[in-house]
């Protein structure tokens, strides 16, 4: 399979077919399970500790799911961002209950609230994906909203990719535009690309 930079619109294109194909065939009992374990990698992680915000998302069917993710993440003090999509871009809102997400634009759930500064350095985003790859690499819907939001070489938030396990690959094919991550946890554990 092509990957790294410079791979053809065709390479990822075949890539989030299989991926998406592998995701639906998750029952929902493993979706949870798995959903569970990030959750607990999350939470045992210092780097967490010490984040000032954490951005999350409201997961998609077939995504892992992002629920128990959302309610193990709550710390007094800590505010949960979540995204709303605005034209091309995202902007983020705080949430205290999930139940305050109500259906947005590509059937995503989005918080209500005043839009707030988006993430940057300090906070701790985690960031859904199709693939992922060892070197930071992340193949999303196609959107590029998350490669928008937190463009290469800006100061930025720790970046963390969510998945399952299998999401992970040899190596994601990526444009010059495509944001890498600073992490992939998945329900195995969390590998760091670089240290925060």
């Amino acid at each position: 399979m092509p990957g790294g930079e410079g791979a053809t619109p065709e390479a990822k294109r075949r890539l989030r077919r299989e991926m998406e194909a592998r995701r639906r065939a998750v029952s929902p009992v493993e979706a949870e399970a798995a959903s569970r374990a990030v959750a607990r990698w999350l939470a045992a992680d210092p780097r967490l500790a010490t984040a000032a915000r954490i951005a999350l998302y409201a997961s998609l069917p077939g995504e892992l799911p992002s629920r128990p993710l959302f309610e193990a993440l709550a710390a007094p003090g800590r505010p949960r961002l979540l995204p709303r999509v605005r034209g091309d871009g995202l902007e983020w809102a705080e949430a205290q209950a999930w139940e305050e997400l109500v259906p947005g634009r590509f059937g995503v759930s989005e918080p209500t609230g005043e839009t707030v500064a988006a993430p940057g350095p300090g906070d701790l985003v985690l960031v859904p994906g199709l693939a992922f790859d060892a070197a930071g690499g992340r193949l999303g819907r196609g959107g590029g909203h998350y490669d928008r939001a937190f463009p290469a070489r800006a100061p930025s938030p720790l970046l963390v990719g969510v998945g399952y396990r299998f999401q992970c690959v040899a190596a994601v094919p990526r444009g010059e535009r495509d944001r890498l991550l600073d992490a992939i946890v998945h329900e195995a554990g969390i590998l760091w690309r670089r240290e925060a």
